[in-house]
């Protein structure tokens, strides 16, 4: 067989080379909140099974959900499901073809991110009154 001659290549330019932006991180944002939302379903839905199956199964798994732990997991989905919902939106925009420059871009960024940290307190505060 003839010997395979390996071309010499430059790496292509990474997280090195680039300047991190909005628009990257909103996206990897997106990623990880929709999957930190499926962490907090499971938890719901331990629980709600929990709840059907006998009554110390429950105040076990009531326990996890109603501890710290539960407490930050339906905090950080909560968190999760706001971002995901305003980055929706934005995207609903981008859509139409709208607000696609990058200082618009960054600017509906932002909201995304500001928006779902206040959405997540008035929760929280709803929630608790």
């Amino acid at each position: 067989m003839a010997e395979v001659k390996q071309v010499e290549r430059p790496l292509s330019p990474h997280l090195q080379i680039y300047r991190p932006q909005m628009t990257s991180f909103s996206s990897i944002m997106t990623r990880i909140t929709g999957n930190g939302i499926i962490v907090g379903v499971l938890l719901l839905v331990w629980w709600l099974l929990a709840a059907a199956t006998s009554p110390a199964y429950f105040d076990f798994v009531n326990a996890i959900a109603t501890s710290w732990f539960g407490d930050l997991v339906f905090t950080l989905s909560l968190l999760g499901v706001w971002y995901h919902y305003l980055a929706g939106i934005r995207h609903l925009i981008w859509d139409t073809g709208r607000y696609m420059d990058i200082k618009t871009a960054e600017m509906l960024g932002w909201i995304c991110v500001i928006g779902s940290v206040v959405l997540t307190a008035l929760t929280l505060i709803i929630i608790h009154l």
